[in-house]
């Protein structure tokens, strides 16, 4: 790219590349020839390649530990006064929950069922009730998400089967009742 346009010596108007913006300064994505280094971040002692960590406010003392699970989602658990998440510990008051269905239900025809339907239309024509025959497969994912004190964490659940949904649907609406009490 730093070799001169071979194409540019017969014909004065055709140039490689866009243009040089009116005005004395370069626009955003043109070659600035006052700069060394085109194409690279400026390295003066001014960039940083991190920014800084921002403190997290306390939200008051730990809570404690003790006690049994009282519901589990997934990887989070809702404990008295707690919600534990491999992210890390979520106080329950104030917390907001969240489920997204991402799962489908295919409904469809076995294979053997078409095979039968064959077989017994050519011997009596009660073979085409073999077609009646239907099989449902439910495949993907409830997505629960959980934000809290700061923090934030989801995780997926496999759908099993229709119901699952509501299943999880039931164990959010109790972890939200926990956590406006």
């Amino acid at each position: 790219m730093s070799e001169p346009n071979p194409y540019a010596d017969g014909e004065p108007e055709y140039k490689w590349g866009p243009a040089q913006p009116p005005g004395g300064t370069p626009a955003y994505g043109y070659p600035n020839p006052t700069q060394p280094g085109y194409g690279y971040p400026d390295q003066s002692p001014s960039y940083s390649q991190t920014q800084p960590a921002l403190p997290i406010p306390a939200s008051g003392p730990p809570a404690p530990m003790g006690g049994a699970p009282l519901v589990s989602i997934g990887d989070i658990t809702v404990m008295g006064d707690s919600i534990v998440t491999p992210a890390g510990t979520l106080p329950l008051r104030g917390s907001v929950w969240n489920a997204t269905d991402m799962s489908r239900t295919e409904e469809k025809i076995p294979t053997h069922a078409i095979i039968l339907a064959v077989i017994f239309f050519l011997f009596c024509l009660l073979g085409l009730l073999f077609l009646l025959m239907k099989e449902k497969k439910t495949t993907g994912f409830i997505q629960v998400t959980v934000t809290s004190g700061g923090k934030h964490h989801s995780t997926m659940i496999p759908a099993q089967g229709p119901e699952t949904f509501q299943m999880v649907m039931g164990q959010i609406n109790y972890a939200r009742s926990l956590s406006s009490m």
